[in-house]
């Protein structure tokens, strides 16, 4: 990359009060071995708009993380030139959540890009990456927003015990800035996979162009999120190890110059193996599934801002994040703050 990308402010946001696994219970209407949930998925409570009778959505929980990190980076939203809202739980089918992201920070017209990056649970990832690299080729832009949101509590349907007792509502915002010359806080790399073949695991595939709502649709029950085929228990624990080393072969870079390593939030036990075929200590890494849930794109954005905001990680050290989503896609950052 030409110019030097880094990141100016965090931001994170999570809607009404905690709800815990007995409280879920009861609002849901649904059963599940909460036990196990805590002990092996790491989740003890999680916020939901919609079970706190909150009239808050995708956009809503967006702008809230990001003027946060607008405010951490001292940075004026007229200022912004890129506008990314890294989602596969969009305000609408369109326009883009990023565009009204931009007009809720922005007031109106301005010369800016707004768009949505839709890559599964792996869209924050894949976005910072493509933000960053926008603002590294392109002199005339100083500062990237990009927002990690997730609201797939508003796709579960009545009884789905799995997807209550998982999701969860919450965003995540991170602030770039251009800056000229040297220094030791910048965007290092990226690396992505994918595989379009394994599309029907789990997913939303009511709303769009093949399967459109309908009356009969919506009577049948074959809406909202789905699980189609149970996703294999191992699957990132295959995935996450060999991608994070090809990130550092890319980067040019040795484990051991890592500071920390955030993962997606789905499952502490995942994240613990992982971390012991890394050879690395669980202080280096950030959990906040427990108190947080599932956020989807906004896990990542989320656990780097609690790092940030806890002092597990401080101005200098790198950071490697990690991300996977259904479909699939996972995709690795590699930053130094």
């Amino acid at each position: 990359m030409e110019g030097r990308v880094v990141i100016r402010g965090t931001g994170s946001y999570a809607p009404g009060e905690a709800i815990g696994n007995e409280e879920l219970k009861r609002l849901a209407g649904v059963d599940f071995d909460s036990g196990k949930l805590e002990a092996k998925i790491g989740i003890k409570e999680r916020h939901i708009a919609r079970l706190r009778g909150l009239d808050e959505t995708t956009v809503d929980f967006a702008e809230k993380a990001s003027r946060q990190a607008l405010a951490e980076a001292a940075v004026d939203p007229l200022d912004v030139g890129l506008v990314i809202v890294a989602t596969d739980t969009p305000e609408y089918v369109s326009p883009a959540s990023g565009i009204v992201l931009q007009g809720r920070l922005q007031g109106g017209e301005r010369e800016c890009e707004a768009l949505d990056v839709s890559s599964s649970c792996a869209s924050f990832v894949v976005a910072l990456d493509l933000a960053a690299r926008r603002l590294a080729t392109d002199p005339g832009l100083k500062h990237a927003l990009v927002a990690g949101v997730y609201n797939m509590p508003a796709h579960i349907r009545p009884g789905d015990a799995f997807g209550w007792s998982i999701f969860a509502d919450g965003a995540g915002a991170v602030l770039l800035s251009r800056e000229e010359g040297g220094g030791g806080s910048r965007y290092v790399e990226g690396v992505f996979r994918a595989d379009g073949t394994q599309w029907d695991y789990v997913g939303v595939y009511a709303g769009g162009t093949r399967k459109p709502v309908t009356k009969e649709l919506l009577e049948a029950g074959s809406y909202g999120l789905e699980l189609l085929q149970r996703l294999p228990g191992d699957r990132n624990v295959k995935l996450w190890p060999p991608l994070a080393l090809r990130l550092l072969e890319k980067a040019g870079w040795k484990k051991e110059k890592v500071d920390h390593w955030i993962f997606t939030q789905i499952n502490r036990s995942v994240i613990e193996e992982v971390m012991g075929i890394l050879g690395e200590s669980l202080e280096k890494t950030t959990f906040v599934m427990d108190r947080f849930g599932y956020t989807g794109s906004g896990c990542v954005p989320m656990a780097l801002h609690e790092a940030r905001r806890s002092g597990r990680v401080k101005k200098g050290d790198a950071v490697v994040l990690v991300a996977s989503g259904a479909g699939f896609s996972v995709g690795a950052n590699l930053i130094v703050l």
